[in-house]
C-alpha cells in the first residue's frame, strides 16, 4: 500500500501545481478541443484538467518507481 502512496502523493502535489500554473495563464472558457469550444462549466473544466494532470504525473511517478533498483524497493 505504501508503494501506491509513494507514486500517487507526489503526483497529486505536482498535478495541483501544474493546474495552478496552467489555469492562471489560460481561461477555461477559451479552451478549444478538436476545433470546437469546450462547452463545460469552469468547475468541470478545472476538475477534468486536474484529473488529466494527475494521470500524467502519476504515470511519471510510476515510471520512476519502476526504474528504481530492486534493493531500494525492498528497503521501504
Amino acid at each position: 500500500m505504501k508503494h501506491i502512496i509513494w507514486v500517487l502523493w507526489p503526483a497529486f502535489v505536482a498535478a495541483g501545481i501544474g493546474e495552478i500554473v496552467f489555469f492562471t495563464v489560460i481561461d477555461p472558457q477559451q479552451l478549444f478541443l478538436f476545433g470546437q469550444p469546450v462547452a463545460l462549466s469552469s468547475m468541470a473544466t478545472y476538475s477534468i484538467g486536474f484529473l488529466m494532470f494527475w494521470l500524467l504525473c502519476a504515470g511519471s511517478s510510476l515510471l520512476t518507481w519502476l526504474m528504481l533498483p530492486r534493493s531500494f524497493k525492498s528497503a521501504g
